[in-house]
């Protein structure tokens, strides 16, 4: 079994990221910690080097529960839910593990949403933590 989980630090990420640790010991499944940037030019180095120790975080987190992990910091041009859906259908993930930050109407609809994005276009089922 593969997980995927999406990312980006923040305290929902850090939840999905527990929940993924728990499913992986359940059913010794392999996880795909990943980060998306829409851009990454020499403007945006600092929030790139944010995003690599963020992953180390999370993998370190994973590593010392003996589960078999790997990150991946995608700057592939997509918004990060167009990266996570397309990411998760090229390596034949089973489950995708999303936070979810609790935004007003006009904030989705101004902002959209990562999650909303992952769970309406994902081949495989996604599990949201909130």
């Amino acid at each position: 079994m593969k997980i995927l989980v999406g990312y980006d630090g923040s305290n929902v990420a850090k939840e999905a990221l527990d929940l993924a640790k728990s499913h992986a010991k359940t059913f010794k499944a392999f996880v795909d910690v990943v980060t998306s940037m829409a851009k990454g030019t020499e403007n945006e180095r600092e929030d790139i080097e944010q995003a690599e120790r963020g992953l180390e975080y999370a993998k370190t987190l994973l590593e010392q529960e003996n589960i078999s992990c790997k990150t991946h910091l995608l700057i592939r041009g997509l918004s990060p839910g167009e990266d996570i859906v397309e990411f998760a259908r090229e390596n034949n993930v089973d489950e995708i593990m999303v936070g979810v930050k609790r935004r007003s109407k006009v904030g989705k609809l101004l902002m959209g949403s990562t999650a909303q994005y992952v769970i309406l276009k994902a081949h495989c089922p996604v599990v949201s933590v909130k």
